[in-house]
């Protein structure tokens, strides 16, 4: 689990198809479904943080550039990021 230090007991109800997900990942690393149900939980919030700090430096390149291609492209991009593909 992570650093934050004490533990806060939550229940938390899982779609029965990926509570099979997590009891077999489980069982693959040989530990429980707590703490493969905190790992996939930190992951993902890492993963929203790490998509925040990209479209947010996508938006500074995009307020600086000059470059008319560039511009477009970082709009595409950031498009893509807000509405999907």
């Amino acid at each position: 689990m992570g650093a934050s230090g004490k533990s806060l007991r939550q229940s938390v109800s899982l779609p029965a198809r990926l509570a099979k997900q997590v009891k077999s990942l489980a069982k693959t690393r040989r530990t429980s479904a707590n703490h493969i149900i905190v790992d996939l939980i930190e992951s993902g919030i890492e993963a929203k943080e790490q998509e925040k700090r990209r479209f947010f430096e996508l938006a500074s390149r995009l307020s600086e550039s000059k470059d008319a291609d560039e511009r477009e492209r970082l709009k595409q991009e950031l498009a893509r990021m807000t509405f999907g593909e």
